[in-house]
């Protein structure tokens, strides 16, 4: 299967057109690699080529970026040194960028051919590693596409070059937030960051590189790096300046992940090492980090869940096989927050929206949520006035039920009462087409109940979104006991149209990602009634990878909707109920009118801007505080395994059927330890073993919600992993 193919024109100029079948986007492989030496090495040794331009058969891309599963085999192929494997192809990776970078150059830097990188498009990962190694970048003036370097958000770095070139051509200071973050840009702000060198009109992107490509001379395709007098910009770690530069990147990085993820260290690392050093050593110290951060099963695990995972589940993976359910018109009932995001996020889609509520003035509000959100897109330069209007167009906000025919979704997300979303749906159904999808979203309430206000169970279903829906990638589809496999196919296409993530879980008490949170939450609260310092506690949880700890969380979501939850709970379980302890701490809180961040004043107190200014000390005279504190992983472990443990219920109880959208949908839905990759993949780490000994331990100690579920008990007796038995072995990769 041919990815790259080699035309040399009579003018001299030989076209390397990347071009990789039945894909989109170009993605690398190790046979793509081979085949690209291969042309390069004829495009050098042919006395007739005067220089080469490398370019994509894609209209609007270049490419996007390395197939992972290459790094799982050069792993695999190493048998008994898996270290060794990956660090000669990663090596053999540099020597195939090297060789297009040096382009035939002697010793003196005279004799090399011009090597232009065209680029149509998006250019990600590898997909910008190459162009880093040409001598001159050319990018089309194409607003959508983006370019730069992702691999930080799936666990790894930029290991082809990408690492070592940026820096040394923008200096640490500059690449840092390409390299540490992630960021992408569009081509005319990689023009201005210096990440590329010319953006120009598509119609003439081949045409001006050709013309690049005949007029350059050797000067121009020396890198700076290959010059005698070369200087890192902003200074080498032990200039002055670059001394400054590296203290501070050191600290920032330890003050975002806390010490919890492999590969921003690593990076930095790399960067630090390579930058003592000359060029060609500079690329085996990143390969050898490199090299490091594939073989912790924290990077394996991230690329399992953030990309292969993740994708499957957002091509659909487990969508049933009913014909295209693509949304034209949804209905929104309920103009709220929730309402109002859902609205935009739609439109944003190119649907046509109907948003109802009580009031033509509550509806238009939360029309107006979408024009202060493309506003602010606006500023940023994110969005035009044209855009604006468009989005604006699409969303008609009524109180008219009328206005609804014609939809094929509606989604209520109205108060969570279930007298009053009966209503709602009743109403709605009387008016929709009789094929109309009919979804509530609900954080809470069982789909099943709700569904009994329905003429058409089988086409009722629940999708619930996280706050702010316009920000957050997951999706929870809830499936009732009568829900249908077209109502399941509708949701996951439209959450495909709106470009988020979704997960789908059976019916049940808190669902999926609610079942789990709360646990974390309720451990945190624990703690305080036990004596435990709150900022350890917090500070354990961060320390883990968690965004915020739960005492934190628990402020942000609102202490009064935790009491409400409590109540409801406790009425549904009666004796069953486990969580006293956890109430007497929520109802005095309660009581006191500390209710969270909103009402200004909760676990922490807050100014008037709504600003956290410490721990509430009344907490400390109501809990003082233990004379002995625990050690932080003790701390971490409870907090964890509260959650994990849930998970494993979950898919025990039949919540679950799927292990990878345990996984995703814990990382997207409330940023469980992203380095994990996910409750069950840090339990494949941990080992069933350990986990189920350490579980025991914790139930001895601290109580029978510990106590290790019948299935993982099972599975420690065999020694499985999650992976191995629910995924037919599948392996991080």
């Amino acid at each position: 299967m041919t990815q790259f193919t080699m035309e040399k024109g009579a003018d001299g100029v030989a076209v390397i057109t990347w071009d990789t079948p039945d894909k989109s986007m170009n993605v690398m492989s190790r046979d793509g690699f081979a085949e690209l030496d291969g042309l390069i090495d004829d495009a050098l040794a042919d006395a007739a080529v005067r220089g080469v331009i490398i370019t994509s058969g894609k209209a609007d891309s270049f490419a996007g970026g390395m197939d992972l599963n290459v790094i799982a085999r050069m792993k695999e192929e190493a048998g008994d040194d898996p270290a060794r494997g990956l660090f000669e192809g990663v090596m053999g990776m540099h020597g195939v960028l090297r060789k297009i970078e040096r382009a035939g150059m002697d010793d003196r830097n005279r004799g090399g051919k011009p090597i232009a990188a065209a680029l149509p498009g998006t250019a990600l990962g590898i997909g910008l590693e190459i162009p880093l190694a040409c001598h001159r970048i050319f990018a089309a003036d194409n607003g959508s596409a983006k370019i730069g370097l992702p691999e930080i958000m799936v666990g790894i770095f930029p290991g082809a070059g990408g690492t070592t070139r940026l820096v040394r051509k923008l200096g640490a200071m500059a690449a840092s937030p390409f390299l540490l973050e992630g960021k992408l840009n569009e081509p005319k702000k990689a023009k201005a960051a210096g990440i590329i060198d010319e953006v120009v009109p598509a119609e003439t992107l081949l045409d001006t590189a050709r013309k690049w490509v005949l007029e350059a001379t050797d000067k121009d395709i020396v890198k700076p790096w290959d010059t005698k007098d070369y200087k890192m910009p902003g200074g080498a770690p032990y200039h002055p300046a670059g001394f400054m530069t590296f203290v501070g990147a050191s600290a920032m990085v330890n003050g975002r992940t806390q010490g919890a993820y492999p590969a921003p260290r690593a990076l930095l690392s790399a960067v630090y090492e390579g930058a003592l050093v000359p060029f060609d050593t500079a690329l085996k110290i990143e390969a050898r980090w490199f090299t490091n951060v594939l073989m912790n099963p924290s990077s394996g695990a991230m690329i399992r869940s953030l990309f292969i995972n993740k994708e499957a589940l957002e091509k659909g993976a487990n969508r049933p096989e009913v014909p295209d359910q693509r949304v034209g018109k949804v209905g929104v009932m309920g103009a709220g927050m929730m309402g109002a995001g859902i609205a935009l996020v739609s439109a944003q889609a190119g649907m046509e929206v109907v948003l109802i509520d009580q009031s033509q003035e509550a509806a238009d509000r939360g029309k107006a949520y979408t024009a202060s959100y493309m506003d602010k897109g606006i500023k940023r330069g994110k969005a035009t006035e044209e855009k604006k209007t468009r989005t604006l167009d699409r969303i008609t906000a009524t109180t008219e039920y009328a206005a609804l025919e014609g939809c094929d979704l509606v989604i209520e997300a109205v108060f969570e009462d279930p007298g009053i979303k009966a209503d709602v749906t009743k109403a709605v159904e009387a008016v929709v087409d009789a094929d109309c999808i009919f979804a509530t979203n609900t954080s809470t309430l069982p789909i099943s109940d709700l569904a009994e206000a329905s003429q058409r169970p089988e086409q009722f279903i629940g999708i619930h979104f996280f706050s702010p829906v316009e920000k957050m990638q997951l999706v929870e589809i809830i499936k009732g006991a009568k829900t249908g496999e077209r109502a399941v196919a509708k949701a996951l296409d439209y959450v495909r149209q709106i470009r988020k993530t979704p997960i789908v879980v059976n019916d049940a008490r808190f669902f999926y990602a609610n079942r789990c949170i709360i646990p974390y939450i309720n451990e945190g609260i624990r703690m305080v009634a036990e004596g435990v310092a709150p900022p350890l506690i917090d500070n354990a949880a961060r320390q883990l990878g968690f965004p915020v700890g739960p005492l934190q969380l628990v402020d942000e979501t609102s202490i009064e909707l935790g009491a409400r939850i409590a109540r409801a709970t406790k009425a549904a379980m009666g004796d069953a109920y486990p969580d006293a302890a956890v109430d007497e701490v929520i109802f005095w809180m309660e009581g006191e009118g500390r209710l969270g961040r909103k009402a200004g004043a909760g676990f922490f107190d807050y100014d008037e801007k709504g600003q956290r200014q410490g721990y509430w000390a009344g907490l400390a005279e109501r809990y003082p505080r233990a004379a002995t504190q625990p050690d932080l992983t003790e701390v971490q472990h409870r907090l964890m395994f509260a959650q994990v443990l849930e998970a494993v219920r979950a898919l025990e109880d039949g919540v679950l059927e799927d292990i990878r959208e345990g996984d995703v949908g814990a990382i997207l839905g409330w940023g469980f330890a992203p380095w994990s990759g996910g409750p069950f993949s840090w339990l494949d780490m941990l080992g069933t073993p350990y986990a189920v000994d350490r579980c025991q331990e914790l139930a001895d100690r601290f109580g029978p919600r510990f106590a290790p579920p019948a299935l993982l008990r099972e599975m420690a007796e065999r020694n499985q992993g999650f992976y191995a038995r629910f995924m037919g072995g599948q392996k991080a990769a």
